[in-house]
């Protein structure tokens, strides 16, 4: 691209003056070869190429070397300054006295032509350069825009590893506290010195490990900023509130045994699992599909041993509902499917064939 506008000032130069060397040609071959350093000094080529179209007649070596200004050299007064330089010198004649002034209808042409001449590379640069800048900014907000995106993917992911390192303490101190409990009356009731001193190590052992469980959960909570307290949440007994208060057409089918299908007790984490899949899913509902019935399932499943299905499917959207216009992300079901799989199931989310959406999770009834 450098050696294109000098070759073409060139041709335009033999063009105009012919081969024959003299101050004509002279300085129009000096304007071409100005070209050369145009990237580096516009402004000093620019003036370097002047002689060229008022003694030369030459046209691209100014009209390149000033769209060569407009493009690296930014401000009005520089510009305004260029272009009635290389418009005088198109408009007057070498020599100078061959300046007819009272050659009205010529001189008006000329002057016109002269305008066009010194505009046009300056319209041309400008653009140019306006469309890189822009090129730049969209480039630096795609990067910044990825930047928030991934950042607020991993306080999401963050924020819900907290919450489940805080329902995993309300289960996990629970039971430690009831192995505490037991091996205190153990070590009291008990008349075997041996077992005494057992009782008291696993006494021991449990507090240790309900301290630090704590502890650790109180640090994932300061580093998420989730300020909420360490208390039990809800399950499944509060799904019907919960689909109640919920403002949505619900189908409600509650098809599960207050107990795990092998008989013994469902997991609490289970249950509070299922109850914060159907909250996400029809906060979801109201974000994404305003209007739309919606059907919620909780029933026992045999298919990969006992265990407890939840299915929330929704029709499309109603067309003459109001949309809330709430803000989503989409990182919700990151943190459904995670809590599933730590107790070991399966969530599954996507769109429906009739234009709804699916949220299928599957619980075992004993946690991993």
């Amino acid at each position: 691209m450098l050696l294109l506008p000098f070759l073409t000032a060139v041709a335009d130069a033999l063009l105009v003056n012919g081969v024959e060397l003299g101050l004509e040609l002279n300085v129009s071959l000096l304007a071409a070869g100005a070209l050369l350093l145009r990237r580096r000094l516009p402004l000093t080529v620019f003036l370097t190429t002047l002689p060229g179209i008022l003694i030369g007649y030459v046209w691209f070596a100014p009209m390149i070397a000033l769209y060569t200004v407009a493009v690296r050299r930014s401000g009005p007064l520089l510009l305004g300054m260029c272009a009635p330089l290389l418009a005088a010198a198109h408009f007057v004649p070498w020599p100078v006295s061959d300046l007819d002034p009272t050659a009205y209808r010529e001189n008006t042409l000329t002057l016109m032509d002269s305008c066009v001449t010194a505009i046009a590379p300056i319209a041309l640069g400008l653009l140019v350069r306006t469309r890189g800048e822009l090129a730049a900014r969209l480039d630096e907000l795609t990067r910044s825009r990825r930047h928030a995106d991934e950042l607020l993917a991993s306080q999401v992911v963050g924020t819900e590893r907290a919450r489940l390192a805080r329902e995993m303490h309300d289960v996990v101190a629970h039971q430690v506290s009831l192995i505490s409990l037991q091996a205190g009356a153990v070590q009291i009731s008990s008349a075997d010195p041996k077992a005494r001193e057992g009782a008291r190590t696993i006494r021991e052992l449990a507090v240790r490990t309900l301290d630090e469980l704590r502890h650790m959960v109180g640090i994932l909570r300061a580093a998420s900023g989730d300020g909420a307290d360490l208390t039990p949440q809800p399950r499944l007994a509060d799904l019907p509130h919960l689909i109640e208060v919920s403002a949505l057409d619900v189908d409600y089918e509650a098809e599960y045994t207050p107990e795990a299908t092998d008989g013994t007790a469902r997991p609490e984490a289970v249950e509070r699992a299922a109850f914060r899949t159907v909250q996400e899913a029809l906060t979801n509902v109201r974000k994404h599909a305003p209007g739309a019935r919606v059907r919620v399932r909780i029933c026992d499943t045999h298919a990969e041993g006992p265990g407890l299905r939840v299915e929330i499917r929704n029709g499309p959207p109603d067309a003459t509902a109001p949309a809330p216009e709430l803000p989503g992300g989409g990182h919700g079901l990151v943190g459904l499917r995670e809590r599933a799989q730590l107790l070991g199931g399966t969530l599954d989310a996507g769109a429906t064939p009739e234009g709804g959406f699916q949220v299928l999770a599957v619980f075992p009834s004993g946690t991993r």
